[in-house]
């Protein structure tokens, strides 16, 4: 299958044309659904596929709360099956004053 089509911004501080999309697709995923927008999220769902995607977003260390409740709504899982969100709920920040 030829390589997606994704904005070279997503990868700014890595090589873009060295990039290994299927040994580092963990890496492409987590950064194409924090970083990137619709045209980029569909190409990378159609070369990974939803249950790839869903596996390696279940198992991220982290992802912003947008992306977080974006990904929940989109693949039908709860907040509480990420393990980011768990992590989250289990290490509170301060309070702001």
């Amino acid at each position: 299958m030829p390589k997606p089509e994704l904005s070279r911004r997503i990868f700014w501080d890595v090589d873009f044309d060295k990039l290994d999309y299927d040994a580092k697709a963990s890496f492409v995923i987590e950064r194409v659904f924090e970083r990137g927008d619709v045209p980029d999220i569909r190409n990378c769902r159609r070369y990974y596929g939803d249950e790839k995607i869903t596996e390696v977003l279940l198992n991220a260390k982290f992802l912003r709360l947008d992306t977080l409740h974006f990904v929940s709504a989109i693949f039908d899982k709860p907040l509480e099956a990420f393990r980011c969100y768990t992590l989250r709920q289990s290490n509170p920040t301060l309070f702001p004053y």
